[in-house]
């Protein structure tokens, strides 16, 4: 058997494969973000650990531990998690969505150095402006700070006792040469870093270290066991779906909205506000479009209306239409194609006879078309996605795919198995640590519908996109609309 640890935001997800990939136990542990002040999002790592507690000693309870022979790790991307000398958190983890240092962001993309080196817009969602942040913030904290973590890592120093990264999470960071598949020296020191404030790096199929004897014997697990690499979040979700060849990619639609493709060589540009990360299997590399609100901005909405999300949703029915009411999915911010850390949401269109469902349809809607956006960043890049599969809590949706095929004008493809997104992806990088396999381990799986855009409805959706696109000028134009 192998296990993979996703620790996502909302949540700590294991899963355990057997050796023919079949997924037979799985638990999760729920977490909480801490948001202090406006645009700030936090946590505790010591919830993280609590968290992996919690699942490893829900797992036996399911499944023979002892006889797991390799470990893989997913995790959220971006978050800062400061250490001491001797290890311990100097500060809560800051998020992947949280936008507190977009002046130490601004100022450090203006330096060309950084898109050059990084091959990405330095977004203030991202590792380095975080610490930048804290230094200026912080200082006497910040002089204290002997090694900075990505949040899947610091769980992987409580595994295994090092810290090590891997190259897709360390792509998000704003230090790595993402090219070179390395550290880069130059972008540390313009941070006031060096390579002993990092962790070791190595790809997300390799071996990172071996579990510690002590958690060995409390979980009945075996000691010694390989950990792997891993991936970040949208990179183990790839391995988990088997889009690691050119042109494959998915439609994420979890908290954020990610339209990811894999791609074979380095391609940057940073201009588009498109991510060029490593993948999390050697000589890989992908593209993503990331927007920071999908099942986000509905569960805002659910919150506001008093309803969960799936309720809303469900009692939609066919797709229609859209109406006049428009919604812009800035709660937070926005990346693709924005970088835009101001920015706000609204509606626009309001009127009597906008109800409830009116609005779950404009949120849907909303959603979609900042997709479109990230789609047309893409292929601005020269980047084309032959094969989409869709993963996340909002692929759920039926209606929701039917927009999103309808908007992007692309099939897109439902996995028979739901069950595929970080965690198996995480548990198959972890069989290949265990056992040397190759990409022939990492298939596709079984394909059980396939969204077609609709045809009769498409006409109607362009002239919608178009009324988003003139309401995000406008809001734009707002006294504070944007940066």
């Amino acid at each position: 058997m192998y296990l993979g640890l996703d620790l996502g935001t909302s949540g700590l997800k294991a899963v355990l494969i057997d050796d023919d990939q079949n997924a037979i136990a799985s638990a999760h542990s729920d977490l909480n973000v801490d948001r202090p002040q406006s645009g700030w999002s936090q946590q505790d790592p010591a919830e993280w650990v609590a968290a992996c507690e919690a699942v490893l000693g829900a797992l036996g309870g399911k499944a023979d531990l002892s006889a797991v022979k390799g470990i893989g790790m997913s995790g959220q991307m971006h978050g800062a998690t400061a250490l001491a000398a001797d290890e311990s958190v100097l500060y809560p983890s800051i998020l992947w969505n949280d936008t507190r240092s977009a002046n130490e962001a601004a100022a450090m993309d203006s330096d060309p150095a950084f898109r050059s080196i990084s091959g990405n817009i330095v977004f203030p969602g991202f590792t380095a402006p975080k610490v930048a942040w804290l230094k200026a913030h912080e200082p006497e904290l910040a002089e204290r700070i002997a090694c900075v973590l990505l949040p899947k890592d610091y769980l992987r120093l409580w595994l295994t006792g090092d810290k090590v990264s891997e190259m897709s999470d360390a792509a998000g960071t704003s230090w790595l040469d993402t090219g070179a598949r390395d550290w880069s020296d130059e972008l540390l020191s313009k941070t006031g870093l060096t390579r002993d404030h990092m962790p070791r790096l190595v790809e997300g199929s390799e071996r990172s270290g071996d579990l510690r004897a002590d958690l060995a014997s409390r979980f009945g697990l075996p000691a010694g066991i390989p950990v792997a690499g891993g991936g970040g979040d949208n990179a183990a979700s790839a391995i988990g779906i088997g889009a690691v060849r050119p042109g494959e990619g998915f439609l994420s639609l979890g908290t954020s909205g990610v339209l990811f493709v894999s791609n074979e060589a380095y391609r940057p540009d940073p201009a588009t506000a498109v991510h060029t990360f490593c993948h999390a299997v050697p000589d890989t590399w992908h593209q993503m479009g990331v927007i920071l609100a999908a099942t986000d901005a509905l569960a805002w909405y659910g919150k506001l209306v008093g309803e969960d999300p799936a309720d809303l949703t469900g009692r939609l029915g066919e797709l229609k239409a859209p109406g006049g009411t428009c919604f812009l999915p800035y709660l937070g911010g926005e990346r693709t194609p924005l970088n835009d850390a101001a920015i706000r949401g609204a509606f626009v269109g309001l009127e009597h006879a906008t109800d409830r469902d009116v609005g779950t349809r404009a949120i849907m809607d909303g959603v979609a078309f900042a997709m479109r956006d990230c789609h047309e960043a893409l292929a601005g890049t020269g980047t084309t996605i032959e094969h989409l599969i869709a993963v996340g809590g909002g692929s759920r949706s039926r209606i929701w795919l039917e927009a999103m095929a309808t908007v992007l004008g692309s099939a897109i493809h439902v996995p028979a198995d739901g069950d595929l997104g970080g965690a198996f992806g995480a548990a198959r990088l972890g069989l290949m640590a265990a056992t040397g396999a190759g990409l022939d381990v990492v298939t596709t799986p079984e394909t059980a519908d396939v969204i077609e855009p609709n045809q009769t409805l498409q006409s109607a959706y362009e002239d919608a996109y178009a009324g988003y696109k003139a309401a995000l000028t406008a809001i734009q134009n707002l006294p504070g609309g944007s940066q």
